[in-house]
């Protein structure tokens, strides 16, 4: 109740000098009157509590949620509710260095049963690439189209998936004899690609990863990536590990270890010692699993190493 409304508060009238008798069991008039007025008050009150706790149907400030349009592109991110302790704090470990080819601008990076495969980016210089490890030359090329920027990079029952920048089209490869299978249209950017055995993950350098069917490309799952409460942008290439899912963070040397169930990043590796000397070299790009070992392979855009490391907390 406000104030405005005890001040306009009714008083009892006053009783007649000559009232009736009254009925055995009636109330008294008075009794009556302090009753109503007791009742109102305790109904203004509530009235004004609800109005407080629920100012308007929808979200906190009273407006309606959007419906309908694509899922993918009319969530906005939000900011979450910062975790009670924040993300580990990891480096990497170098245990071997191998040749990279310093003319790629690798875009995505992946091994497969002795296999490591690549996808560089470009227009005019993207391909698809069978790569040695211990040389750093191509074992077998294919390039692109001329207009086409390829990117990120996964591997579905002997398919490889690769994604293009802003050409709105996966190119779908068979792994053995790269040819050419087919291609899938989809909406916006496209960034990093993995694949987590169920569903192909992807990334368009927003905060959000998008889960995809692993046949039709559709997107059945969105999911925003949040680093001690707040959106983690900027999530480039990717590689899905042991559960996890990890994303260089474009244009720093971090790459984030994200859980896949609640989208919270739970580690930072700091990759700042790879490379001090970045003379002719981009940045920091490509991550492949290695599982036998349990290491991963790290390199970046026009780097001449690949690293072999693994991660530990900083000292």
């Amino acid at each position: 109740m406000n104030a405005a409304t005890r001040k306009r508060r009714p008083r009892p009238k006053p009783r007649k000098s000559a009232a009736p008798t009254p009925r055995a069991n009636a109330q008294p008039a008075a009794a009556r009157g302090r009753t109503w007025l007791v009742a109102g008050a305790l109904l203004l009150l509530a009235a004004g509590a609800s109005a407080l706790l629920w100012p308007g149907r929808g979200d906190a400030g009273g407006h309606a949620a959007p419906a309908g349009g694509d899922p993918a592109r009319s969530a906005q991110p939000q900011a979450a509710a910062p975790a009670s302790s924040g993300p580990a704090r990891l480096r990497v470990r170098v245990h071997a260095r191998h040749p990279h080819d310093p003319q790629a601008f690798t875009q995505g990076l992946l091994w497969d049963h002795g296999q490591l495969f690549e996808s560089t980016g470009r227009v005019g210089h993207s391909s698809l690439r069978e790569v040695e490890l211990a040389t750093g030359r191509p074992l077998r090329q294919a390039p692109n189209a001329a207009g086409l920027f390829a990117e990120g990079l996964a591997l579905v029952d002997g398919e490889l998936f690769q994604l293009t920048w802003r050409d709105q089209r996966a190119l779908v490869w068979d792994a053995r004899s790269f040819q050419l299978l087919r291609e899938i249209a989809y909406e916006g950017e496209g960034w990093g690609l993995c694949y987590d055995g169920h569903q192909l993950v992807m990334s368009d350098g927003s905060a959000f990863l998008y889960f995809r069917n692993r046949s039709t490309f559709a997107v059945e799952r969105q999911l925003l990536v949040t680093r001690d409460g707040l959106p983690q942008r900027a999530l480039n290439e990717l590689e899905c590990a042991s559960g996890k899912v990890y994303a260089n963070v474009w244009q720093s040397d971090e790459i984030v270890r994200i859980d896949p169930d609640d989208g919270v990043v739970d580690a930072v590796i700091d990759a700042a010692a790879l490379l001090p000397d970045r003379e002719g070299a981009d940045v920091l790009n490509g991550i492949a699993f290695l599982p036998d070992s349990g290491r991963f392979l790290l390199t970046g855009k026009l780097w001449p190493t690949t690293f072999e490391v693994s991660f530990e907390p900083e000292r």
